[in-house]
């Protein structure tokens, strides 16, 4: 879904102030759970918006509702490799999450990555939004009072003072740092609209704003970012021919359910900086099949906005594209 763009400035899309700030602050951890949360789940659950911003309740929130005081850690763990596997209304113990969000779309996942995000979030405390205090004064009147209120209770956790700032990043998680917020600031937007508007207008977004958010990103980086694939929708995404060979590659280990690891190359005192786009099932409602989830006025609003498109045709958990991104050491 993140593809569909062209260069056409408009002022509309939320405020990217402090996104480089708040990330930038972000210290390498020892616990391997806490950076594959970051990494992988931040871009919807991220505790650093807005309440009105977000897109996903706060990890904080889900441990809340999902450790009570008789929950062992195996139990934790099961029921978030289970839920990870086949989201549903039925197994979900936080309703009124799926009321405000929606339901969370199916997204691949290795089982060793969700087991070691759960071991960190049950004996670790999880950082809370600043609004999620008042959030929860205003809401347990109309639930019961839990177990491991505000997300903590198990397990004595990191205090915030103790992380090691002074460790600099390596240029693998600078280069996931850019990705990652960048994926952040446009599925904020993107996603946004798709909830409030519906999917024609996340084409329309997508088509006059992904770009300049982008380009933004870059200038707070300082660095060059792109998304490319080999079945562009617009033609400015095209990958060039050694970004072609790093996708292949990424589509066989996705393929094969391995963790995968981002790419890094060398040059100079400069990297380059490959990460996949992997397709869940909210991509598909623009990127899907004709004759699966592309409904009539989407597939002829793409005809419109893109006569040339070839991003359609995909089906979950597969490849649509990477990133590129290339900054000094």
């Amino acid at each position: 879904m993140l593809f569909a763009c062209n260069t056409n400035p408009k002022d509309s899309y939320s405020s990217i102030q402090d996104v480089s700030g708040d990330m930038a602050m972000a210290t390498p951890q020892e616990h391997p759970g806490k950076k594959l949360m970051e990494n992988n789940c931040y871009a919807c659950h991220n505790p650093k918006a807005s309440e009105e911003n977000m897109i996903a309740p706060p990890f904080v929130a889900v441990k809340m509702h999902y450790i009570s005081g008789d929950t062992s850690k195996e139990d934790f763990i099961k029921e978030m490799i289970e839920w990870s596997k086949q989201p549903s209304e039925e197994k979900s113990k936080m309703p009124g999450a799926i009321n405000k969000f929606g339901l969370m779309p199916y997204q691949f996942f290795p089982e060793e990555t969700i087991s070691q995000i759960a071991d960190y979030m049950f004996d670790n405390e999880i950082e809370e939004p600043v609004w999620f205090g008042d959030h929860y004064n205003k809401m347990q009147g109309d639930r019961p009072m839990m177990k491991g209120k505000m997300g903590r209770g198990k397990g004595m956790g990191m205090n915030k003072n103790q992380a090691n700032t002074n460790k600099q990043l390596s240029v693998e998680e600078r280069g996931m740092e850019m990705a990652l917020t960048t994926k952040a600031e446009l599925g904020k937007n993107l996603i946004g609209q798709i909830q409030k508007n519906g999917v024609i207008a996340a084409l329309d977004f997508c088509n006059v704003q992904a770009l300049p958010i982008t380009d933004s990103m870059a200038t707070v980086y300082k660095a060059h970012i792109k998304r490319v694939t080999d079945k562009p929708r617009n033609p400015k995404n095209k990958a060039n021919a050694a970004e072609l060979q790093y996708l292949e590659n990424f589509k066989k280990q996705v393929a094969t359910g391995v963790e995968v690891k981002p790419i890094t190359v060398q040059m100079g005192n400069k990297t380059e900086f490959y990460y996949p786009i992997v397709t869940n099932s909210m991509c598909l409602k623009c990127h899907g099949n004709s004759e699966k989830e592309l409904e009539i006025p989407t597939l002829n609003k793409i005809k419109e906005l893109y006569p040339t498109d070839m991003a359609t045709g995909y089906n979950e958990n597969e490849v649509r594209g990477i990133w590129s991104i290339g900054f000094e050491n």
